[in-house]
């Protein structure tokens, strides 16, 4: 009943939009058109790359994970220290963005895993991005890159906990319903076969998503020449946030660049970082490399009522999921569209609790690929954001998005959305206090 509740409402939303919507307006024409540009974008530049092999990935472990297994270690029963110490730091080794945990966290939830593990590792595999959190230091400072991985991981933890002891009694049900599910045939394969299997689709989704750390160096037609961070990518247009001053145009500015008329388009990589754009550049080289084991490894070891079950629950997870993802980033880009840069800046100057809680909750409804989040929050400390709000923004953006909290309902249902959302938005207000206070008492 509360399912076809929650589509009732979503479908009454819809009508209100499409009968109330003024769509004679300029600026609500070009926000549609901007929501157009960015699910365009993902499209093209997360979809395919990320999302689709999340999406095997999930199926694979919901298939091929016995329940045994995973209650041991990541169960409600399981040994904490265990089960959060890995959760907790799962993103340095995926270095994803949440579009990718989001399947995978649904695949081991419902397996078995409990809450808590589940919770951490839903905040933690895209929070603690290492790469992100070292350009993090380097652009926006080392207190803030310091900040941001040890918020990272303890937010990941106590989330965990407190999710794990509010739904105590809603997880001892779950796991009792686990444990009357029919035990699954014997393994076919060896703990190291299927561990192979599991680490080439993963190493396939970290090299496919791997995220360009440099700049992009243009030169248009004309002579102009640009270096700037690549916002949005369309089919006619690249979006460019200009890394520095260029004639008349101040660094952070952003412009729509239409592909006719670049001359050239190279990547300028800041120091220290030419190992990771060396593996941006050779990435599909690793992808396909990582594929094509997982193929051979398909072909020998697996039977095809095996990969029939395993297409089968990859089809749930994407009819499910990707729909709800497709959904939440065209709103935010509509959305987006119509609220400027100056505007948010103004919400969250100051180091102030309604300053970081506004921020928080920025970072949790917006969607924010990977890395974009620096040279935006670059932008908006120079127009008057505060230290604080600008950690409490990075710590709540990249493990929440509009596009994820749909999915995560989905998964978890409204009450348990609701306290992860919160828990992570407060947190992170909370801790950008702290840290504004700090950074003004020393004068970071």
């Amino acid at each position: 009943m509360k399912k076809e509740f929650g589509i009732f409402l979503g479908l009454a939303a819809v009508f209100l939009v499409a009968y109330f919507l003024p769509l004679g307006e300029g600026k609500i024409q070009a926000a549609i058109l901007e929501a157009f540009y960015m699910l365009q974008w993902y499209a093209r530049n997360h979809t395919l790359a990320c999302v689709v092999p999340a999406m095997f990935i999930a199926g694979a472990i919901a298939v091929f994970f016995s329940k045994e297994t995973v209650l041991r270690h990541l169960g409600p029963k399981a040994n904490k220290v265990e089960a959060y110490s890995v959760a907790s730091v799962s993103g340095t080794v995926l270095a994803v963005c949440s579009c990718s945990v989001l399947p995978m966290f649904a695949g081991i939830y419902r397996v078995g895993a409990g809450l808590g593990p589940a919770a951490a590792f839903l905040y933690s595999g895209p929070a603690i991005n290492v790469m992100a959190i070292f350009l993090t230091a380097r652009v926006l400072g080392y207190d803030l890159g310091i900040a941001r991985v040890i918020g990272s991981v303890a937010f990941a933890v106590i989330i965990g906990i407190i999710m794990a002891a509010i739904f105590r009694k809603d997880e001892a049900r779950r796991e009792a319903a686990v444990m009357q599910l029919p035990d699954p045939p014997p393994a076919r394969r060896s703990l190291g076969q299927t561990t192979l299997f599991f680490l080439a689709m993963i190493l396939f989704l970290v090299f496919s998503d791997w995220a360009n750390p440099s700049f992009t160096a243009i030169e248009k037609k004309d002579g102009t020449k640009l270096t700037g961070a690549v916002m949005l990518e369309s089919t006619e247009a690249l979006r460019v946030q200009i890394a520095e001053p260029a004639g008349d145009l101040k660094k952070g500015t952003k412009i729509d660049i239409p592909k006719n008329e670049i001359e050239t388009a190279s990547y300028s990589t800041p120091p220290g970082y030419e190992w990771a754009n060396w593996i941006y550049v050779h990435r599909w080289y690793f992808a396909f490399s990582c594929l094509a084991a997982t193929f051979l490894m398909v072909a020998r070891w697996f039977e095809r009522e095996e990969l029939a079950d395993w297409m089968s629950q990859t089809w749930i997870f994407a009819k499910s999921i990707v729909p709800l993802l497709f959904g939440g980033v065209f709103i935010t880009g509509f959305v987006g569209a119509l609220i400027p840069e100056n505007m948010v800046a103004g919400w969250v100057g100051g180091n102030g609790f309604l300053a970081n809680f506004a921020a928080s909750v920025i970072g949790a409804l917006w969607y924010f690929a990977t890395l974009t989040e620096i040279p935006i929050l670059e932008t908006l400390l120079g127009l008057g954001m505060g230290r604080g709000p600008a950690l409490a923004l990075l710590l709540a953006g990249p493990a929440l998005s509009l596009p994820s909290i749909a999915v995560i309902y989905s998964v978890i249902g409204l009450k348990k959305t609701a306290v992860f959302v919160l828990l992570v938005v407060f947190m992170s207000a909370f801790a950008g206090m702290a840290f504004g206070w700090y950074s003004a008492y020393f004068g970071v």
